[in-house]
């Protein structure tokens, strides 16, 4: 009876260590996105609020007078579009370059100019995000699934895309991993293929989960500065 006493609180003893263990490393990675140059940029940032519907578009100002719009759905959490805006020579009006979501068409470009440049056969890069995964879609690849190559590359801090008949090559960068100073890894990295389209995923690691999570109840605290009624949303 006192072996088995004694078993028992050595088992006691070591799930006790293991939890505390395991508490310590949440904390320490929940600390280290916070110390990042990224987490400390949209802290500081100038942030203005506007909720339209089921989205909620954040835009922030910094202090080199870049701006970057966020927007998110309201329901699911998810980041939907993020964009950033410089200003170009001689401090003129610059544009928008898209980092999620679908890219903006040049305001100097009518419709038909549109519709023939997304009609060419190039392959066309887009970005989306879901609430575990970070994705590449790229139309325009009749290629067979087979026919690719992905794999990570941490000195270039990209994934590089190349196929078997060397007809295409593409290097795909991951900023969200760059700005926390986190690896990619190869075995986080998933494709499919279909619909003459590669899709190219990556499984978010905790660190970007967690940062994430506590950056949307952060941005809760940002006061909407009117909500839009229905029958003035821009159409």
């Amino acid at each position: 009876m006192k072996r088995k006493a004694c078993l028992i609180e050595a088992f006691e003893t070591d799930k006790a260590v293991f939890e505390k263990e395991v508490l310590r490393k949440y904390k320490e990675n929940n600390i280290m996105y916070k110390n990042t140059i990224w987490y400390k940029l949209l802290t500081s940032a100038e942030k203005t609020c506007l909720k339209e519907d089921k989205i909620r578009k954040i835009h922030y100002k910094f202090e080199d007078d870049k701006e970057m719009v966020e927007e998110y759905n309201v329901d699911t959490q998810v980041l939907l579009r993020r964009a950033w805006k410089a200003k170009g020579k001689l401090g003129s009006e610059g544009k928008w370059d898209v980092e999620i979501g679908d890219p903006i068409p040049d305001e100097v470009q009518n419709i038909e100019a549109v519709e023939i440049m997304e009609s060419k056969d190039q392959p066309i890069v887009t970005r989306r995000n879901t609430r575990v995964n970070l994705e590449w879609r790229i139309r325009n690849l009749p290629y067979p699934i087979e026919t690719y190559c992905i794999k990570a590359n941490n000195e270039e801090k990209c994934v590089i895309i190349s196929t078997t008949n060397k007809k295409y090559y593409k290097k795909l960068p991951i900023p969200e991993l760059t700005r926390l100073g986190l690896n990619i890894e190869q075995a986080n990295i998933q494709s499919s293929h279909k619909y003459n389209t590669l899709i190219v995923m990556y499984k978010k690691p905790q660190q970007l989960l967690d940062m994430e999570k506590e950056w949307y109840e952060e941005l809760n605290k940002v006061k909407p500065v009117k909500d839009v009624p229905n029958d003035c949303k821009a159409q």
